[in-house]
């Protein structure tokens, strides 16, 4: 009695302060001190005040325990919520840049160096990634899908926890859950294995490590995140503004003298260097630099510079209209959360890690103006930690308020509502489709589901040691057929360019189908394979019209519509003629042309 008199109504300020002090608050994490810590009266003198021995009639904050508990429950239901989902769709046949990957990594697997091969302007870090995923859980669609799968549950994990570092955990909670619905969406092509998500782990993981740099003050530690940064750019180059967003951040963030922030900067580029000089030293070693600086750094960067302005404008239309009749209200709900930021102090007090990360984001996904849907998946952290951010804000707003309905009630709508409508809008795809299905709803008459039976066609009338080629850009029949290319070009998009290249690599190509001799030529009949311009130098097509004179037309695969396709095998090809707009034939070498390939490995 004598202390709860000495204490008097200072009792009040003794919880505030508590509760003060187990609010998550600015940049830093900050420990709750001992009660006897807390000081109350006038007199500034040390009060022991335990939460425990307050009367009933003091409200008190939910334990951190219990909050974290909390958080980490909803996080595995979302992360059990995707796996459940993902694992429906696991035998989707692959796409093109699936098809690419996929062959590289065979490749790999078999002791043969990316662009020895096999070109593309795609940086190895993919082809690695591959080759590991193929190796882990097997060489089909089902096994890369499953690597997706565990790749995706990772970052919906790294996205809580990057919220988490800085927010409190509704907004991580909140993140995880919209990132998890955003990366599903069939409007992202995220169904596929694209590089965009392989890309996310590292960046995500190297922006967990570059606080702790920032409070340790340890060059070890920046080196180690410009390490992760680093090895994002070496799976895809467009990752390489993650880089200039986190050099940024340090240079913003840190209240240092100049000196010191110039050097914790070095030591973030000079790991971001790490893995790109090892990728570089790995090529070398492996006879194939010359061929990957061309394809990575001399072809990309025309690639990356072709696309005129207003084409690129005309490309973020269509892209956005593919992708917001689905997603719109949770890029209101992310446009809230970064007006919060502007008339909410709290948030403000956060700093520019969120307005940095979305602006690195941007830049990444709008990389050569293309625009493409599965690009926009580097935008989805920033997207989702600004919708928790939305949430946070609002809820902070209605803590005032005495109506728990309304307190509890709103922010629960704001953050699931956006989400479910989202998933609602895509339930024929995500629940009820079938793989092939899918395929066809995503895809349309490309011929990824027909690629699985003419990989199987071939690879039953082949040795492991024949060569076959494929005219045209469908990368995916190389893989299932598990029969080396007679040409580096997978893809035949490049030879159609406009670009001082084209005309080489039309002959080259040619060149190197006619020494390897392949044993089964596959012709693609499809625009998408090819995406010819008025411009385009046709001199292959003239070429293939004579060689094919050498081979005996065996297999016609005819896509009628997306519903139908027809397949004419044997004999019956040979005198096939396809009336569709997409078809595809294979043409085997006459026996007494055909000279068995003794190179392959």
């Amino acid at each position: 009695m004598e202390r709860a008199a000495a204490v008097g109504s200072d009792a009040l300020r003794v919880v505030g302060a508590i509760r003060q002090e187990l609010r998550p608050r600015g940049f830093r994490r900050h420990r709750v001190g001992p009660a006897h810590d807390v000081r109350v009266g006038r007199g500034g003198g040390r009060v022991r005040a335990e939460i425990p021995r307050l009367g009933r009639g003091f409200r008190t904050e939910e334990p951190v325990s219990l909050r974290r508990a909390w958080a980490l429950g909803v996080l595995a239901l979302v992360g059990l919520a995707t796996a459940g989902i993902r694992l429906r769709l696991l035998d989707i046949p692959l796409d093109r840049d699936e098809g690419e990957y996929a062959y590289f990594g065979q490749l790999l697997l078999r002791g043969i160096p990316p662009y020895a091969q096999a070109y593309n302007f795609k940086m190895p870090g993919i082809y690695a990634v591959y080759a590991l995923i193929l190796a882990a859980f097997g060489q089909t669609p089902a096994g890369i899908h499953l690597g997706l799968l565990v790749v995706n549950v990772v970052t919906i994990a790294l996205v809580f926890l990057v919220a988490r570092r800085h927010f409190d955990a509704r907004v991580a909670v909140v993140a995880a859950a919209a990132f998890a619905a955003l990366s599903l969406s069939p409007r992202l092509l995220s169904t596929a294995a694209y590089a965009e998500h392989f890309v996310l782990p590292p960046v995500l993981a190297g922006l967990l490590i570059l606080p702790r740099a920032i409070d340790r003050r340890r060059m070890a530690t920046y080196l180690g995140s410009g390490a992760l940064f680093g090895t994002a750019f070496v799976v895809k180059q467009s990752a390489g503004a993650f880089l200039l967003f986190a050099v940024l951040y340090v240079l913003l963030g840190m209240r240092d003298d100049t000196r010191l922030r110039l050097a914790a900067s070095a030591a973030l580029v000079a790991g971001a260097l790490a893995p790109f000089a090892a990728v570089c030293l790995l090529m070398l070693l492996a006879g194939t630099f010359p061929n990957f600086w061309f394809w990575t750094f001399t072809y990309a960067s025309k690639y990356a510079t072709a696309m005129p302005l207003a084409r690129g404008v005309l490309n973020l239309d269509s892209a956005l209209r593919r992708i917001l009749p689905a997603s719109y209200l949770v890029v209101v709900l992310a446009c809230l959360g970064l007006s919060t930021f502007l008339w909410d102090r709290e948030t403000r007090s956060r700093g520019l890690l969120v307005p940095l990360l979305l602006g690195a984001s941007l830049l990444a996904t709008s990389a050569g103006l293309y625009f493409r849907p599965q690009y926009f998946v580097l935008l989805l952290p920033a997207l989702a930690i600004l919708t928790g951010v939305a949430v946070d804000a609002v809820a902070r707003r209605l803590a005032s308020v005495r109506a728990r309905a309304l307190r509890y009630g709103i922010p629960i709508v704001l953050a699931t509502v956006p989400l479910l409508h989202l998933v609602y809008l895509e339930r024929t795809i995500l629940f009820t489709d079938t793989p092939h299905e899918v395929s066809r709803a995503i895809y349309g008459s490309n011929p990824f589901p027909e690629s699985v039976e003419i990989g199987r066609y071939i690879r039953e009338h082949t040795t492991p040691g024949e060569r076959i080629a494929v005219v045209g850009s469908e990368p995916q029949i190389y893989f299932y057929a598990r029969r080396l290319a007679a040409t580096g070009y997978v893809y035949t998009y490049a030879l159609m360019e406009p670009q001082p290249y084209a005309a080489a690599m039309q002959h080259q190509m040619i060149r190197e189908i006619e020494a390897l001799d392949p044993r089964f030529i596959v012709f693609a009949s499809v625009w998408t394979s090819w995406l010819i311009r008025p411009d385009s130098d046709l001199t292959v097509f003239r070429w293939f019209g004579d060689y094919q004179k050498k081979f005996e037309k065996v297999g016609v695969v005819e896509i009628i519509s997306p519903q139908r396709t027809t397949y004419v095998w044997g004999r019956d090809a040979a005198a096939y003629t396809p009336r569709a707009d997409a078809w595809l034939a294979i043409y085997e070498r006459r026996p007494t042309a055909h000279a068995v390939d003794t190179r392959g490995h």
